[in-house]
């Protein structure tokens, strides 16, 4: 579904095009997470990790609450054979 973000020794050697193609694909999949995060939808392991674009048992193996970015991501409940997750929002901190 997305990209896989490049590394700083593969970043130094991409293209300014190829580096703005990646930061496109970042604000897209921040803008799919608040989208799945105001809406309150539940997705499943599989789904989380290919947002995060991590492996999907990276994302059972955190446990029940934790940190991604500018969200909370919380295990909800189990249908079935999938785990559902619920991202929610970080409030923005003043400084």
């Amino acid at each position: 579904m997305f990209e896989t973000s490049p590394n700083l020794s593969e970043e130094s050697s991409l293209s300014r095009e190829e580096r703005v193609s990646h930061l496109r694909n970042l604000i897209e999949t921040l803008r799919i997470s608040d989208e799945i995060a105001s809406k309150g939808y539940l997705i499943t392991s599989s789904e989380l990790a290919d947002l995060m674009d991590i492996n999907a048992s990276a994302v059972t193996s955190r446990g029940e609450k934790w940190s991604w970015r500018n969200w909370v991501v919380y295990r909800v409940r189990r249908e079935g054979n999938q785990i559902l997750w619920q991202l929610e929002r970080l409030l923005e901190v003043e400084q």
